[in-house]
């Protein structure tokens, strides 16, 4: 798998910026078919940081009503990322 398909984008939340903050912990949403081995391989080749532990969730889309029209939102699939003492990753920094 292509190394800069994997992530598709850093989720920025409160819940995501106290971890950040307080255990160096980063959230991305991630390519569903992406494996833990993948999606370090891309963050250490695309951040240059070490990654010390990976932990990850599929999200179930939720179900959305218009009208008499039911539907559900796409499911996705969220990397939570542990980083080595001392490392940063910049698209976080100024958020």
């Amino acid at each position: 798998m292509d190394i800069y398909s994997v992530i598709k984008k850093p989720l920025v939340t409160e819940k995501s910026t106290i971890a950040r903050d307080e255990e160096n912990k980063y959230f991305f949403e991630v390519d569903r078919g992406a494996t833990k081995i993948d999606i370090r391989n891309a963050v250490e080749k695309i951040f240059k940081v070490k990654v010390v532990n990976i932990h990850t969730v599929n999200v179930a889309g939720k179900k959305k009503r218009v009208g008499k029209t039911a539907g559900r939102k796409r499911s996705w699939k969220k990397a939570v990322i542990t980083l080595a003492p001392g490392s940063s990753i910049e698209v976080y920094e100024g958020v």
